[in-house]
Parts: C-alpha cells; sequence; structure tokens
C-alpha cells in the first residue's frame, strides 16, 4: 500500500497543474489547488493515500526545502538604505516595517479575543498564526504582475518576508518554551554564528564550484543540500525548529549569489516534486470529517478566516498614504495571504500537544479559504499605474550634441529617461526639445541626490570632461546604480581607467566607436545597413522567463519574426544554432521590426 500511496501522490502532483492550465485556473495558487485535491484523496474522502513512512519522508523533505526556497526568495538588497530616494519617494523598507508593526500589534489583540471567547486558548501560537504571510504565494503573484522590482512590489515582497521571518523566530522560541527547552534559547544565537561562518567559508570556493561543476556533478546543488542539512542538524541539536535551519540555509545560499541556473535547478527539485508532495499530504492529512462533527471546532473556521484578515487590514492605512487607493487595497488582500508557515507551525503545535488535531484542522482550512481570496482579490484589483508599467529609468548628466539625440530616439515604452546638466546655457538652449531636462546648481553629491541623480537602473556620464565624467560614473556605482556608462573622450590605459573598470563601470570612447564602424563598414556593409534601419533595429535581451529556458532556439515561437546573432552566456559569446539549448540569464543579440521587439522582450524578460 505504501508504494501505491506515493504512485497516487506522483500522479497527483504530475496531473494538477496540467488540468489547471487545461481549465485556465489562474487565480487560485497551485498550493491550494494541491492541498484540495489532498482533501479529497485523503482521510476527508476517498482515502486511497496512506501516511506511510516514506511518503511522510518525501513530505518533510517537501517542508524542509519549500523554507529552504523561500529563504532564497528574500531580496537583500531591498533592506539597504537608498539614498538616492527624495523625501517624495516610496521607501518600501520603511513602509513594510511600519505596516508590519500594526499587524503584530493587531495579531496579539485578535488573539486575546480568541482566549477569552474560550475558542482558542494559547495566545502566543495564535498570534504566531496571524502573523504570517504565505511569502512563496506573494511572489508567485506580484512576478505574474511584472511589478517584483516597482515601489509597490517591492514593499508588498518587504511586507511578506517580515511575515515569514518573524513568525518563524517566534514559533522556534514557542517551541522551546512548551518543549521545555527554555534555557537553552540563548544556544539558538549558535544557529546564526553557524550561518554566518558557513557563508564566509563557502563564498570565494563558490564562484570556483561553478566553474568545475559539470552534469554529473552539480556541485551547486550539492553545496544547498550541504548547507540545508548542516543547518538543520545544528537548529534541531540547539532545540530550534528545523525548518528554521531550513530557512537560513536559503538566505545563506543566497548570499552566495547564487547564478540563474542554479537557482533554476534548485526550484526545480523542490517544486518540480517535494513540495507538492508535502502540500498533497497536508490535505490528506486533513480529517473535515471529524472538524464537521465538532460544533465548536466548525464554528471557529468563520472566525479564524474573519481574524486572518482582519490581522493583516491595517496595512490598508499604511499603503494608502503612499500608493493608489485602488492599489494598496489589493496589496492588502494580497498580504492576507498565509498557508505556507501556518502548516509547519500546526505540525509543530500538534507535536508538542499544544493544539488538537481538530483546531489544527480548523486552522488549516481557514488558512486555505484566506489564501484563495487573497490572490482572487488581488488580480481583479489591482491596477498597473504609469509608474509601474515603465522598464528602467535612466538618467543621461550632460546636455550636448552627442547626449542629446540619444535622450530623442531612446524609445519611450522602455525607458523613463531624465536628463542633467549643471551648464546653465545648454539647459536654455536644449530645455525646448527635453521635456525631462533638469539643471543642478552643482556636481557635489548631496546636490545630484537631492535631484534623484542616482535614482535609476541606467547613470550615463556624458559631459565633456573626461574627469568630471569618471568621478560622476564612481559616485554613481557608490550610490547603488546597477548600470553607470561613462563617456571618455580619450582612452588611455591609466589608474583612473583602471579604477572604473574594476567598480565595474563600463566606458563609451567616441573614437574606438567611430573606428569601429569603420571598419565594419569594409568588412561587414550589412551590420552598419542593420543599425542605420528604422524599421529593424538590433536589439538584446537577458533570457528570464522560465517558460523558455530549457528549450531548443528554433522552438521559441516567435524565433520567425527575430534573427539571433549572437547569445552572450557566462561572460562567453556563442554562434547561436537551431538547437542551441537556451539557459536562464543568457542574453539574447538579435534583430527584429520595432513593432514586434516590444512583446518578445516582455515575454522573454518576464520573471517567473
Amino acid at each position: 500500500m505504501g508504494q501505491f500511496s506515493i504512485f497516487v501522490v506522483s500522479l497527483a502532483a504530475l496531473t494538477i497543474p496540467i488540468v489547471m492550465a487545461r481549465l485556465k485556473v489562474t487565480t487560485i495558487p497551485t498550493a491550494v489547488a494541491e492541498i484540495i485535491v489532498g482533501i479529497v484523496l485523503g482521510h476527508s474522502a476517498l482515502n486511497i493515500v496512506e501516511e506511510t513512512t516514506a511518503v511522510n519522508l518525501l513530505s518533510n523533505l517537501g517542508v524542509t526545502l519549500l523554507m529552504f526556497l523561500s529563504g532564497m526568495e528574500i531580496n537583500f538588497n531591498l533592506f539597504k538604505r537608498d539614498d538616492t530616494q527624495s523625501k517624495a519617494q516610496v521607501n518600501p523598507a520603511k513602509i513594510a516595517i511600519l505596516s508590519y508593526i500594526l499587524v503584530t500589534i493587531t495579531a496579539v489583540i485578535l488573539a486575546v479575543i480568541l482566549h477569552f471567547t474560550g475558542l482558542f486558548s494559547d495566545i502566543m501560537l495564535a498570534t504566531i498564526i496571524f502573523m504570517t504571510v504565505a511569502l512563496g504565494v506573494v511572489i508567485a503573484t506580484l512576478k505574474e504582475k511584472e511589478i517584483l522590482s516597482r515601489p509597490i512590489g517591492q514593499t508588498i515582497l518587504l511586507t511578506a518576508v517580515l511575515g515569514e521571518v518573524i513568525p518563524l523566530l517566534l514559533l522556534t522560541i514557542y517551541a522551546s518554551i512548551n518543549g521545555g527547552n527554555a534555557g537553552q534559547l540563548w544556544l539558538i544565537i549558535l544557529l546564526f554564528v553557524v550561518a554566518i561562518i558557513l557563508l564566509n567559508r563557502f563564498k570565494k570556493p563558490y564562484e570556483w564550484f561553478t566553474e568545475i561543476s559539470k552534469s554529473t556533478t552539480q556541485l551547486d546543488v550539492r553545496l544547498a543540500f550541504f548547507l540545508i542539512f548542516t543547518l538543520v542538524t545544528v537548529a534541531e541539536r540547539v532545540g530550534a525548529e528545523n525548518i528554521l535551519g531550513a530557512f537560513l540555509a536559503g538566505m545563506v545560499m543566497k548570499l552566495l549569489q547564487p547564478s540563474e541556473a542554479t537557482m533554476d535547478k534548485l526550484t526545480s527539485i523542490g517544486y518540480g516534486f517535494f513540495i507538492p508532495v508535502f502540500f498533497i499530504m497536508t490535505g490528506v492529512k486533513l480529517n473535515l470529517k471529524s472538524l464537521f462533527a465538532h460544533p465548536n471546532a466548525l464554528m471557529l473556521i468563520p472566525i479564524l478566516v474573519l481574524f486572518l484578515i482582519l490581522a493583516k487590514l491595517p496595512i490598508l492605512l499604511v499603503y494608502g498614504r503612499n500608493f493608489v487607493k485602488r492599489n494598496a487595497v489589493a496589496g492588502t488582500f494580497l498580504i492576507v495571504t498565509t498557508i505556507t508557515i501556518v502548516l509547519p507551525t500546526l505540525e509543530v503545535a500538534r507535536k508538542l500537544k499544544a493544539i488538537t488535531s481538530v483546531q489544527s484542522d480548523a486552522f488549516i482550512l481557514a488558512a486555505v479559504i484566506v489564501c484563495i481570496f487573497g490572490p482572487i482579490s488581488f488580480n481583479s484589483i489591482f491596477k498597473l499605474t504609469k509608474e509601474d508599467k515603465i522598464k528602467e529609468r535612466v538618467t543621461i548628466f550632460g546636455a550636448n550634441v552627442v547626449t542629446v539625440p540619444v535622450t530623442q530616439e531612446l524609445y519611450d515604452n522602455w525607458y523613463n529617461i531624465t536628463m542633467m546638466t549643471n551648464i546653465k546655457d545648454n539647459y536654455n538652449t536644449y530645455k525646448s526639445r527635453l521635456p525631462k531636462l533638469k539643471l543642478v546648481a552643482s556636481l557635489d553629491e548631496e546636490q545630484l541626490k537631492a535631484a534623484g541623480a542616482f535614482n535609476c537602473e541606467i547613470f550615463v556620464a556624458g559631459l565633456e570632461n573626461d574627469t568630471l565624467n569618471r568621478r560622476l560614473g564612481l559616485l554613481a556605482k557608490s550610490n547603488g546604480v546597477k548600470r553607470v556608462i561613462v563617456i571618455q573622450k580619450k582612452v588611455i590605459e591609466s589608474p583612473e581607467i583602471e579604477e572604473l573598470r574594476n567598480e565595474g563601470v563600463e566606458i563609451f570612447n567616441a573614437f574606438n566607436a567611430e573606428t569601429s564602424v569603420l571598419r565594419s563598414m569594409i568588412e561587414s556593409p550589412s551590420i552598419v545597413a542593420i543599425l542605420r534601419n528604422t524599421k529593424n533595429g538590433l536589439y538584446e535581451i537577458t533570457v528570464r522567463n522560465r517558460k523558455y529556458t530549457g528549450r531548443k532556439l528554433m522552438d521559441l515561437p516567435f524565433i520567425n519574426k527575430i534573427t539571433v546573432s549572437y547569445i552572450l552566456r557566462k561572460k562567453q559569446w556563442l554562434t547561436p544554432h537551431g538547437n542551441t539549448i537556451i539557459e536562464p540569464g543568457d542574453r539574447l543579440i538579435f534583430t527584429a521590426p520595432i513593432e514586434e521587439v516590444t512583446k518578445i522582450r516582455k515575454e522573454l524578460g518576464k520573471k517567473n
């Protein structure tokens, strides 16, 4: 019967996403669908899946990998102070922290109310559950809307991160106190010390691992599992919950800055099999027959659903002051989503006998209902604002005959361009042609910050002074700008130029560009024709959409509309062929009609 249970669960894991795709069910998270199918297959209905040792082992690995991948989802750059933001601009970290403080206060109040009504007596456990947010579901929903990198997306994401990290820490404290290990709480610090040591020890070797890794060794995956089992083992030894160890392992792996390919492999292992088994088995273990036989527990479900929603409603007070009202409401409803931490929390509580199986089932069912309600409400309410649709912000410093034409020719649908100058005559000359031209009084760093010069993804230093351009380029890099391009009239190898390159600054030299174009006109006149063609242009896009990775180039649905010239993969140029397999992070250099490029860029560059 054990083998049959594994077969049924595997079959369910395979068919659920297929059926959802066929029926075009996009509003309900896959995890919730898996729990519902588990309910049908388990004790509540057909009872054809048993809780065997083998199935439970797979389920335990599933929850471990779920916590690991949740830790990997955290973007630590969001917690860094952004000095480029003006007072009028949104600060995601500040908004998220304030929002979550209100959630915590409300959760405590609701837990106390639940205690005094006699429906559930454990105040701390109820507080932890009311505080939780399903980070994985939130991230998936934000990715579908393509707003993960926008201010509102970052704010919702950070709130969800807090809603996963803080309850995990509180759960560890709760388990230590209720398990009789309160005196060993200080040992949990040891878990964090081990995580820091592992990070420091593996940061440099990790780069070497990626170079020598082969398809038969997969060292990056082996390292990931080593981190998981090391920190899970340490967590159990010091009296902490093993899911906290797995979560910390994910954070360590994220800080090692794994490639897109590595993250894709780990995600495939987790969500491809083990995590679906955990969600399905969660449904299998639910006993709705027993739940419906207890009127008090049955009455608890609508109250829990209401309290899970009420706990997050104070977020609306903070979001409403910083975002469009409609989207503030949508973001609040998305944060209401909770399932991933609730399940392991209840599992811990059952082991400690702090909660009955009937009460646990009531909490799970309430979480499932809320997990359906949250994403559906978000998807139906949220509307992209003009700011959310902007792909990349570009600051070009210096208004002159070189930079102004470039600014005018950059495609408005892809870039939000701001041009700045510190020369008043140039400002007066070009202000009528450029609606977003700003006059900056000086090149002082504080003045530049106040003007929002570094509040962008791409910064171009285009003054007619090489020294000033180098200074601006280094300032932009030190203020966290992703791409910095510095124009240099005379590129002679020097310590200054070497410093720019070491900082990751890109250097543009007109003389070299003109030489390259002249050589191309002699050697490859068609390339120049492509560059001058106004109907078909030369473009570059980084492949982030996993829907298209692992596929042959010739199998791309729009391959007949584009001509791929080169593929840049891990700093190596590849000559593409029809059988070339696309990998995550590949940068395609291609030509295509301008009217087709927007759709192609959107599709290939979509993160999911």
